[in-house]
């Protein structure tokens, strides 16, 4: 093996990916399905504009909160199992190295080797072979809610200009036509680059949100043209 050979894992990007794609995708499906909900109901271009600004900024604060909020909790729970295992540590070092030995005979080791292992890895950091080792925790994967907050914000707004471009640049017969088609081809894109930084198929990753996209938009349309008939 080359000296400076060094696998990359995909499993690292598991946070910032998530809040990035949820964000962008959750921009685009809602914010396309409120400006189509308008437009069906007859609206003028102006007030379909509105209501897409104002779902971009809304969304954006939304998603930013409740990702704190989410991610916030998440830590403390982490945070709380860390204080519990530090305070083991120190009470009962000895009943902490043997439950480590144990688990690493549960995974196939046997008992000498197992206690070898644990001290040696004990020695060189006890805290951190407890937490990635017996809470499933690892210090690189920790919770962290301001950069889901932000990344969630960000790239919900920016992906929320997706529809509204659309909505400015289509003709006014084209309004809807041109919202829809852009917006699904956004999260088609968007379900592909996540994807393939997720290491999933391309393909599998953008038909699932263009689907799910796509039947948002009819309902939004549905009921923004029951509106119109109903109020007509």
């Amino acid at each position: 093996m080359p000296r400076h050979y060094r696998e990359q894992h995909l499993s690292g990007r598991t946070g910032w990916l998530r809040a990035a794609v949820l964000g962008s995708d959750d921009a685009i499906v809602s914010t396309s399905s409120l400006m189509i909900g308008v437009a069906a109901s007859a609206a003028s271009r102006e007030a379909i504009l509105i209501a897409g600004v104002a779902g971009l900024v809304a969304g954006a604060m939304s998603m930013a909160v409740g990702e704190y909020v989410s991610v916030s909790s998440q830590r403390d729970a982490e945070q709380a199992d860390i204080e519990r295992e530090k305070a083991e540590l120190d009470t009962a070092p000895r009943a902490e190295l043997e439950e480590l030995a144990r688990i690493y005979i549960e995974r196939g080791l046997d008992r000498s080797l197992a206690m070898k292992v644990a001290e040696q890895l004990s020695a060189r950091d006890r805290l951190g072979a407890h937490m990635r080792d017996e809470l499933g925790i690892n210090k690189a994967s920790l919770a962290r809610p301001l950069q889901a907050a932000w990344i969630s914000a960000a790239s919900f707004g920016c992906s929320a200009m997706v529809p509204i471009v659309g909505l400015l640049v289509a003709p006014a017969a084209l309004r809807v036509p041109a919202v829809a088609v852009l917006s699904l081809a956004g999260l088609a894109a968007l379900g592909a680059f996540g994807g393939h930084l997720g290491g999933a198929p391309i393909g599998r990753a953008a038909l699932r949100v263009t689907i799910g996209g796509t039947l948002a938009m009819a309902v939004t349309a549905a009921i923004g043209r029951l509106f119109s008939v109903a109020i007509g």
